[in-house]
């Protein structure tokens, strides 16, 4: 996933980056409300979330909201904050940020509430493998136009194969991301993907094995 962190003090920017980035995401960051109401004034291919704090040199975090949601109202912003006054916190959400984190906050709090907002976001997206689809919203999977019926599980994985089509995955992450809430070997990781593979033999969809990086969903 792509992020964008606007905050201007340094240490703690940081500190988030090596979090974010030991996460895996790609992350982007301004110390500048200016540079940030300009970057975000207009769309941003491929931002997944925007982590945000209120106080920043040049104008107010609130004001890069407010240049977000002028044309974005589906990217998630998560607002950082130090201020105490409820009110800025109320001001936010009602300008349209998802959530708020008041400083000083724990690392483990933050990484939960950014892989909360990323779920709410994939959940509402529609994903596209050539023929195969993914609705995230309704949990659905077509092929061809034609719905894919799968077991729970081969599900999950599908899923986040689809939202990593392209770029190959290993096994660890596939456990962490698919099935976080379930003890997950390596080897039950196979054998779904082994009938996953089968499910899309000559179909125009792909899984394939990248010898010491993981798997590989593509279009063919």
């Amino acid at each position: 996933m792509r992020l964008l962190l606007v905050e201007d003090d340094r240490l703690l920017a940081e500190t988030l980056l090596d979090a974010l980035r030991l996460e895996g995401h790609a992350v982007d960051h301004l110390a500048d409300g200016d540079a940030a109401r300009d970057r975000l004034a207009k769309p941003v291919p491929g931002l997944s979330l925007v982590l945000l704090d209120l106080n920043l040199p040049g104008c107010g975090g609130l004001e890069v909201l407010s240049a977000l949601r002028a044309h974005d109202r589906d990217t998630p912003v998560l607002i950082l904050t130090a201020r105490g006054a409820i009110e800025d916190r109320v001001r936010g959400l009602d300008l349209g940020a998802d959530d708020y984190l008041a400083k000083p906050f724990a690392l483990d709090e933050l990484e939960a509430r950014v892989r909360a907002l990323l779920r709410r976001r994939e959940r509402g997206q529609l994903l596209q493998v050539g023929p195969l689809s993914f609705d995230g919203l309704a949990q659905r999977f077509t092929l061809d136009d034609a719905p894919l019926a799968l077991p729970p599980r081969e599900q999950r994985l599908l899923a986040c194969l689809m939202r990593h089509a392209g770029e190959p995955v290993d096994k660890a992450r596939l456990a962490e991301e698919a099935f976080q809430d379930q003890p997950m070997g390596d080897n039950a990781i196979e054998v779904y993907v082994h009938r996953l593979r089968k499910r899309l033999t000559d179909t125009g969809v792909a899984l394939r094995t990248v010898r010491g990086l993981g798997y590989l969903l593509e279009a063919t």
